[in-house]
């Protein structure tokens, strides 16, 4: 069965004009007449049933429809240019994502072989980030893969995982002498602390559990020697999803509890809008965006 697709010179012109909000600039991009991009509007609106642009003393705006539009479409045209550039282009292009070393060494690199082999023209280059030095600012890296509450100024952000806590232990923990089986068996063991700003205190009082000194026990500066730890039996870690995913499907860690917490902050692709070449950042955003779908299918079963 075909696709009911409308008139690809109509969508084009469509698609150049919403950019722009300009028949003129569109008609200069597209190298055709004024004229031809106005016919092709007028037709695509004729074809759609409804009205896309509207007229202002400043020129012109989107309609609803419009918009609802506007951005599958360029999605699609960045799409067939990246596709193309594939083919034409067999140039190895570099890379450069920054990111903190607990989300490349927990989430992104039991993946990162799938993107090399769907990507072999694009080499990447993981640069391990910190809070004091912002990579992107200082334009050592293309994207950053970053840690927070999305509240950053002067940067395109897309959240990708949101994070959620709740506790986690050694499976010999639950086999060992001291039980943990309520929530109050907790005071009893030794809770491990990370950097994080969200942490014990939060889950416990999420919980509605008292009596229980949140600030006691080891704190390490890593989450990865957090979890280590934990995965050694030295106690009560809080196992941060998406990092904690893998430790608990090889069965390293498991959850006494099922309460969990979600703390509003998460990982976001960040980047500045000054890449030249963006065919690289869409490649690996969108393989990112398909392995964050695969990876909630996996934990929704």
């Amino acid at each position: 069965m075909g696709r009911n697709l409308p008139n690809l010179n109509a969508i084009r012109a469509f698609e150049a004009v919403a950019r722009h909000l300009s028949i003129t600039r569109a008609s200069e991009e597209l190298n055709v007449t004024q004229a031809a991009v106005s016919h092709q509007i007028k037709a695509l609106e004729g074809q759609m049933g409804v009205m896309l642009f509207r007229r202002h003393n400043k020129g012109l705006l989107l309609t609803k429809e419009g918009q609802t539009m506007v951005q599958p479409m360029t999605n699609a045209f960045d799409m067939i240019a990246d596709a193309a550039n594939l083919i034409v282009n067999s140039e190895i292009q570099i890379l450069k994502v920054s990111m903190l070393s607990s989300f490349a060494t927990g989430w992104l690199m039991p993946r990162l072989d799938k993107f090399y082999r769907q990507y072999p023209n694009i080499d990447i280059r993981v640069m391990v980030s910190n809070k004091e030095y912002d990579m992107l600012k200082a334009g050592d890296v293309d994207i950053d893969l970053r840690y927070g509450d999305g509240k950053w100024p002067h940067v395109d952000s897309q959240k990708f995982l949101p994070e959620e806590i709740f506790p986690v232990c050694s499976p010999d923990i639950l086999k060992g002498d001291i039980p943990l089986k309520t929530l109050d068996d907790l005071g009893r063991h030794v809770l491990l602390h990370d950097n994080k700003m969200i942490g014990w205190k939060e889950w416990l009082d999420d919980a509605g559990i008292k009596g229980i000194d949140h600030s006691r026990g080891p704190g390490f500066s890593h989450y990865q020697i957090t979890l280590l730890a934990a995965t050694l039996g030295h106690g009560i870690a809080l196992g941060r999803m998406p990092l904690v995913s893998d430790a608990l499907k090889k069965g390293d860690l498991v959850r006494p509890f099922d309460i969990s917490l979600p703390t509003g902050m998460g990982y976001y692709v960040i980047n500045t809008n000054t890449a030249t070449d963006k065919s690289k950042i869409r490649s690996f955003t969108g393989w990112l965006m398909e392995e964050v779908r695969i990876f909630e299918d996996a934990f929704e079963d």
